[in-house]
């Protein structure tokens, strides 16, 4: 497919966007009844959480509806959960627990047993949560007393409670099901979900009771029909925002002070799917990385996106900072000549190299396409577009949020076909017993995946929200989540 053609497919759904909202609506939105959200996808579902991948509506509604030991506060940071407080003893490698005074949905007493079980099926090597390769440093999970349960280590895991506060983790009873989160479902209203603060059991009789504004209408929808209800002053909130939508957003044109953007800490950047062809030799999967003129693509983008030419964000757990690749220092004219070189003896030989690239669809994933495929153009590739599942692909794009900020998750998500020395390296880093031991075996790991050009970093991966101003608690994070209960001012 041609370049023209992909804008020209990009332009299409912005114009009949722009063409529903021909004045962007700048006025508050009364703070008054439930607070009305929409997620970015489809209907909102509480799924088993052992046994799928959770997109973003199911994570927002488990959070609602659930919760794990922790939790996120508005900030990113960790607040009680099913625990009300918890200890670290025996020099980080036990955690001990508390359980608060919580409910099912039913009214039965939340217990350690049940919380025990729950919890030894999520992280389970037969379990497919996505969090359960960083949590193999749990030895054992046991009941101590019924409100009391320790969580034993074989290895340190300072950002153990991170990984706790993911709505993955969240527990959640089968029969009835549901969880002892902040909120209980009420009622179906159309399209959308109604939910209700939940009894705190040890509240005041004297207290006043939840108002309408604590409750929250909960929708998933696409992307376009959530911006029209939230510019058209139906809608508190947009959630679920990526960069496959941002053109969307930007046609509609709400007020600025609506827009919200997280610095989100994760991943963006192009994983080496195949490693055949043209990119079985790392000089020449180098060359693909140098000729994409990153300052361009955010400037294309957002001047609240950063761009990025290293697999770690900083430093976190590693021994060293982040390993920059060698070309990184070069100027983008010096960096694409020696590009060029390189696919140009690669063409003597073998013809013009053809790379498959999986991108999300959506004109933001066009926008994407347009950069990328044109800076390949430029060294005498021949890019080709591919939907993000396609198994085909020679590269493919991945966006994730740091669950939590260690560098092996940003270096084993980072490794999707890397070669043996970086992945023994990755290896080694999780087995290490000791902080520092870790610390070394992840900067040799990062600088073994840096050497074998198997991931090429774009960014940091974009995220943003829709929020009406009476939403006063939203706050940006680095974790880009943002609790329903967490939303309003006076919202507990």
């Amino acid at each position: 497919m041609s370049l023209t053609r992909s804008r020209r497919r990009a332009v299409a759904p912005i114009a009949a966007l722009a063409t529903l909202l021909a004045v962007a609506s700048c006025g508050r939105r009364p703070d008054v009844g439930p607070v009305v959200a929409s997620v970015i996808g489809g209907a909102p579902a509480l799924a088993d959480r052992s046994r799928s991948a959770l997109p973003t509506g199911d994570r927002v509604l488990t959070d609602a509806l659930a919760e794990g030991l922790v939790r996120f506060d508005a900030a990113g940071q960790i607040e009680p959960g099913v625990a009300e407080r918890w200890i670290v003893t025996d020099e980080g490698m036990s955690y001990i627990f508390r359980l608060r005074n919580a409910r099912w949905p039913d009214g039965a007493a939340v217990r350690a047993g049940e919380v025990v079980a729950l919890l030894r099926r999520q992280i389970a090597a037969a379990s497919n949560n996505d969090l359960a390769p960083y949590l193999s440093a749990v030895s054992s999970i046991v009941e101590m007393t019924p409100e009391v349960i320790e969580i034993e280590l074989s290895r340190p895991r300072p950002d153990l409670l991170k990984l706790f506060a993911q709505p993955e983790l969240a527990l959640i009873r089968a029969r009835p099901a549901g969880g002892a989160g902040p909120f209980r479902r009420k009622e179906e209203r159309g399209a959308a979900l109604l939910l209700v603060p939940a009894v705190d059991p040890d509240r005041d009789p004297d207290e006043a009771r939840p108002a309408p504004e604590d409750e929250v209408l909960l929708r998933g929808e696409r992307a376009a029909s959530a911006i029209v209800r939230f510019v058209e002053r139906d809608s508190d909130l947009v959630v679920g925002g990526t960069i496959a939508d941002w053109p969307m957003l930007q046609a509609a044109n709400p007020a600025p002070a609506n827009i919200r953007i997280d610095p989100a800490a994760g991943l963006f950047g192009l994983a080496v799917a195949r490693r055949d062809g043209f990119l079985a030799d790392a000089a020449h999967r180098a060359a693909v990385a140098q000729a994409i003129d990153r300052t361009d693509l955010a400037t294309a983008i957002s001047p609240e996106w950063v761009a990025r030419d290293t697999v770690l964000p900083e430093q976190l757990d590693s021994a060293l900072a982040p390993a920059v690749p060698l070309w990184a220092t070069i100027p983008v004219e010096q960096r694409v000549a020696a590009a060029r070189s390189v696919v140009a003896r690669w063409r003597a030989s073998n013809g013009v190299p053809r790379l498959g690239i999986a991108l999300p669809g959506g004109p933001g994933g066009t926008l994407l396409w347009a950069r990328i495929a044109r800076d390949l153009y430029a060294i005498g590739i021949r890019p080709v577009r591919l939907a993000a599942d396609d198994p085909a692909a020679d590269l493919r794009l991945i966006d994730r949020v740091a669950p939590y900020d260690s560098a092996r998750w940003y270096l084993a998500e980072a490794c999707v076909a890397c070669d043996a020395t970086a992945a023994a390296a990755i290896e080694a880093a999780r087995l290490a017993d000791t902080l520092p031991l870790r610390a070394q075996t992840l900067a040799t790991a990062d600088a073994a995946l840096a050497n074998d050009v198997a991931f090429i970093p774009l960014g940091r991966p974009f995220r943003w929200s829709l929020v009406a101003l009476r939403l006063r608690q939203w706050q940006p994070n680095t974790r880009a989540w943002h609790p329903l209960n967490r939303l309003r001012s006076d919202t507990n």
